[in-house]
């Protein structure tokens, strides 16, 4: 038998292969990261309650460090919730650690910034073990030219060039934080952290930068695409599943229990 009190709030940490999925937001009849954690909550409080995520993932895109948040009335404490949403979760999703926390606190408006990483694959040969979770680029990459790139974007900028669509958006403006390629072996990785994204922002920053790696586009065209403001002009737009939100900032580090 379940105890219950007056309504408390629960943040979660979650893991999720984004393959099998039609992005984080609710969609009818798909499915969705919020579906599923949706309907764990309900099977372990009993109350169907609402998910609000900090960053909405697209289609096909990972996470290592969603944060999310639910209201409950349920008095379990976060390491049972942890215990027992991931016996009702499939296993391309996983709770990390989770925590209660003040009532008017929100995941979204709260956190200072987001940091996404994009993997890419450069090698000659395709491979097995990368499939699903890095883009595959055989031509050699030029990783010193990229970082150029990268400073340019580093910085509060009107990002509207790296949009695919505005939808409500008042604002393309966003703060770039941290823009960096790193290489180890084959596998290229792009840190990207930001106070928040457009949608698509990574992915067509990410596409353009291959193209700067191969040599395909100078650096001066890369600055002038950014000024130029134009909805789209950035891309192509690299595949989903290289990408993985890695971890959302707040002013205070959540106090997991995992």
């Amino acid at each position: 038998m379940k105890l219950f009190n007056s309504f408390s709030k629960i943040v979660l940490v979650v893991e999720y292969d984004g393959r099998s999925y039609y992005g984080f937001q609710w969609q009818a009849n798909l499915p969705t990261i919020q579906a599923e954690l949706e309907g764990a909550i309900r099977k372990v409080t009993g109350e169907s309650s609402r998910v609000i995520a900090a960053s909405r993932t697209d289609t096909g895109v990972h996470a290592r460090g969603q944060v999310v948040s639910f209201r409950t009335r349920s008095v379990l404490p976060p390491q049972t919730f942890v215990r027992a949403l991931n016996y009702y979760l499939p296993r391309d999703i996983a709770i990390k650690g989770a925590c209660k926390v003040d009532m008017d606190f929100n995941v979204r408006r709260d956190a200072m910034s987001r940091e996404y990483e994009y993997y890419i694959l450069n090698s000659i040969t395709r491979s097995p073990l990368f499939e699903g979770f890095a883009y595959f680029v055989p031509g050699k990459l030029n990783i010193r030219a990229m970082n150029k790139a990268c400073k340019f974007i580093e910085g509060e900028h009107d990002f509207a060039s790296f949009a695919a669509v505005l939808g409500e958006l008042r604002s393309t403006v966003r703060n770039v934080y941290h823009a960096r390629v790193t290489k180890e072996d084959e596998l290229v990785t792009y840190h990207m952290t930001a106070n928040s994204f457009l949608p698509h922002q990574v992915r067509n920053t990410v596409g353009l930068l291959i193209r700067v790696g191969l040599g395909k586009v100078e650096l001066d065209e890369f600055s002038q695409i950014l000024e130029a403001k134009v909805l789209g002009t950035a891309g192509p737009t690299a595949p989903p599943y290289g990408l993985c939100l890695t971890k959302v900032n707040y002013p205070k580090d959540l106090e997991l229990a995992a």
